[in-house]
């Protein structure tokens, strides 16, 4: 009899709606036993290649059932998903290269897709492209600049939507010193403009250093490398903060610092990392991801919580051997992929519930303590995850472009490139239950979790949960005033050196998220995904610092999230009583939007289609600007259930419009929704209501010549913050909320550069 194992009830709902195996029905047919007894089978299998009998295969079979059905490891989700199926590509992470020329855009465009389509994430380099408006010999005419084709790999991603299992995600990465960087800067300003892509400026060391001297830098034409101007690089380095004050964007990665890392140096230089930048990857590599339960590592020997080393270290090399069958495994998307994997055979091992294991041992993540203990974690990890390679590199041999690497230089034969990794972990954190993700700190202690019916369940943090009730102060009050927003710092029942210990994002320093970053750095040979959390009245003065802490620490990147940032809007400000500089003085009004009111005549067009349910009457009205105003539904008689909820549809479709939402964010959240019941029409199919008000909205606003310029505001002069409607919903906590959830309404976070629902595993990154 197989262990079965504990996922709790809404990891069975992730499961059973991203992961388990389908028939051609779409009904599930299989159970958390089977999902993991199909991993671990086919991953277990690769042993016979190198001479393993059939008990010893059996025997690490097991080994690897275990390590997973105890919640002790998970490896990346497209492991989980396709392993021992037909699709059976198992990688998350990969870099495609793009070359300045219209066959090579568009080869890595289809290169993107095949990805996509198999649930991988990909990472590029636009920087090779030459410049917007630069002559193009063999045609004449001029180049349309790298943030034009980011565009189309947005659009191309939209598309594909990787098999309806995992959305596209991309990472568009730009160096600092080419000459379109300020358009790539602010080319995600608007939201919802090249939503599929994270982007990042790629950084060097001689900006860095102009930028401590206060001295322009050269821009170089990555075409012919003739230099094609000077940006001062404090003017680009402001411009850099305020735009991640903003909304996030973009990130930076520090690439001399990548390549000065890099083990494989000697095979080119790495441009590119995968989409939340934890994996910096050659052209056309790979990587296999996989997470250790921090959870799971300790013990409690007297009342008192310890680590359990012995099982680390068990876990950490079972883990690495898991890791190194699973590039055998593989069905690689493309033979280039598969060739330049096979050189380097990287695997990122890496770690989930760090706060939580803080939590359990009684450590403030702000505390020194916590600092030595991830360097004394990650170090133990690598050396055992290192030990294990280096057996398998004598079974199996060592990696085929060891000669010249840095493992050649230092005598080591070893089997992989690289070995660890920190990855967000949104989706297996989810599943194997750790309590927080990857190193970040708790983003909330307790959270309402939504179930069948629409009910609602509490989900508490487990390491708070146990010394609450240890400590006598546990309550369901106490906890329902948790999940709507009161902190614990503001508690009275609730001690103090508990107070310290369970601080959330957003009540700890940025400096102390920017220390455990580059300590974990230390022993990670890849690199770290870590959001840095600022507060909403942070300032664009603190996000600089943050910049050039993370570059004076080592980082090998830096993304920050400030609070509420993804919910502005451009707002008029009267700057003769603002005597203050926005750069040091952050913006501290708050406003409701009100939507626009109603206008006695309004006109617009009705749309029949027909969908799965029954004819469908779409009426889109328009103002006298020609702008989109509301939305009315009709189907069936009245009163009926699908009547209701299309007539709730239609009024928060029109409330969102008349209160200047984009109408391509209302597209987006609507379309490609699935119900039971979908119907083809015109040689389309509509999977659903909402589906089929998505199509009339996106058909009549391609007939609107100037849709581009809908969202344009009169107003520039200052961003403010304006909260939706979830900052008013008593259900959920307030910390880090950004939105709602499309497909089950709870709560969106910002979290490593996605977007994450813990309700039900929906992530977009």
């Amino acid at each position: 009899m197989k262990n079965t194992p504990n996922f709790s009830s809404n990891a069975l709902v992730v499961l059973k709606k991203r992961y388990f195996k389908k028939n051609a029905k779409g009904e599930i047919i299989e159970d958390p036993v089977q999902l993991l007894l199909r991993v671990a089978k086919c991953v277990s299998a690769v042993e016979e290649r190198y001479g393993a009998s059939k008990e010893a295969v059996k025997e690490i079979e097991e080994a690897f059932f275990e390590m997973m059905a105890n919640l002790e490891f998970m490896p990346n989700s497209p492991t989980l998903m396709n392993a021992g199926r037909d699709l059976g590509q198992l990688s998350a992470c990969f870099v495609v290269p793009i070359h300045d020329s219209m066959d090579s855009i568009f080869d890595a465009i289809k290169a993107t897709a095949l990805i996509h389509k198999t649930g991988g994430g990909t990472g590029f380099s636009f920087s090779r492209l030459r410049p917007k408006n630069s002559i193009v010999n063999s045609t004449g005419g001029v180049a349309s600049g790298p943030v034009s084709f980011m565009k189309v790999f947005d659009a191309a991603t939209q598309a594909v939507k990787q098999g309806g299992t995992r959305r596209g995600a991309n990472m568009g990465i730009l160096r600092v010193d080419h000459p379109d960087i300020l358009e790539f800067i602010k080319c995600k300003k608007e939201e919802g403009k090249i939503s599929n892509f994270n982007i990042s400026v790629a950084i060097t060391n001689d900006f860095m250093e102009k930028l401590s001297n206060d001295e322009e830098y050269n821009l170089i034409d990555p075409h012919n490398k003739e230099v094609k101007g000077k940006l001062n690089a404090k003017e680009v380095f402001e411009l850099l903060a305020a735009s991640s004050w903003e909304n996030g964007e973009p990130g930076i990665i520090f690439i001399d610092k990548i390549n000065q890392d890099n083990p494989v140096i000697h095979l080119g230089e790495i441009e590119s990392t995968n989409p939340c930048g934890e994996q910096p990857l050659l052209a056309y590599e790979s990587c296999n991801l996989g997470s250790i339960n921090l959870t799971k590592m300790v013990k409690e020997v007297d009342g008192k919580f310890e680590i359990n080393w012995d099982e680390l270290a068990k876990i950490a090399g079972l883990a690495t051997r898991f890791l190194d069958n699973v590039i055998d495994a593989n069905k690689f998307p493309l033979p280039q992929i598969e060739t330049n994997t096979l050189k380097t055979r990287k695997i990122g091992l890496g770690i989930m519930g760090w706060a939580t294991m803080l939590g359990f041992l009684g450590i403030p993540y702000e505390s020194e303590e916590a600092l030595n203990l991830i360097r004394k974690v990650m170090k133990f990890i690598y050396e055992n995850a290192r030990e294990t390679s280096v057996l398998l590199a004598k079974e199996r041999g060592i990696f085929p472009a060891w000669a010249k690497s840095v493992w050649d230089e230092k005598g080591i034969k070893i089997r992989n490139a690289t070995l660890t990794t920190i990855a967000p972990t949104g989706s297996i954190s989810i599943i194997a239950g750790p309590g927080s993700t990857g190193i970040e700190p708790f983003y909330s202690l307790v959270y309402f979790r939504n179930v069948l019916d629409g009910e609602k369940l509490l989900e508490v943090e487990p390491s708070f949960e146990y010394l609450a009730k240890k400590r006598g102060f546990y309550s369901q009050d106490l906890l329902k005033r948790i999940a709507q927003g009161e902190s614990i710092q503001n508690m009275q029942e609730v001690p103090e050196d508990v107070k310290t210990v369970f601080k959330t994002a957003l009540e700890i320093k940025p400096v102390t998220h920017v220390k455990m970053q580059s300590v974990t750095q230390e022993f990670t040979d890849n690199a770290v995904s870590k959001t840095i959390n600022l507060a909403n009245t942070a300032s664009v003065k603190d996000i600089k610092e943050a910049f050039i802490y993370a570059y004076e620490l080592g980082c090998k990147g830096i993304t920050v999230y400030r609070d509420g940032s993804r919910m502005v809007q451009v707002l008029t400000v009267d700057k003769k009583k603002d005597n203050t500089e926005n750069n040091d003085i952050p913006l501290k009004q708050s406003v409701v939007t009100q939507p626009k009111p109603r206008p006695e005549l309004i006109m617009g067009t009705t749309t029949k289609i027909t969908t799965g349910c029954g004819n469908l009457y779409i009426t889109l009205n328009h103002d006298e600007q020609g702008e989109f105003f509301e939305v009315f539904t009709q189907m069936g008689k009245a009163g009926g259930c699908a009547a209701s909820q299309l007539e709730a549809i239609g009024r928060l479709i029109s409330l969102a419009l008349r209160g200047g939402v984009d109408v391509k964010v209302i597209i987006e959240q609507l379309k490609s929704i699935r119900c039971p019941s979908p119907n083809w029409m015109n040689g389309k199919k509509i999977f659903s209501c909402a589906d089929a008000i998505a199509r009339v909205l996106e058909k009549r606003a391609m007939d609107q010549k100037n849709l581009a310029e809908l969202k344009v505001s009169k107003h520039q002069d200052a961003l403010v913050q304006v909260r939706g409607s979830v900052e008013s919903n008593k259900f959920e906590t307030l910390n880090n909320i950004i939105g709602v959830c499309p497909e089950c309404g709870s709560a969106l976070r910002h979290q490593e550069g996605c977007i994450i629902c813990a309700a039900c595993g929906y992530s977009k990154c």
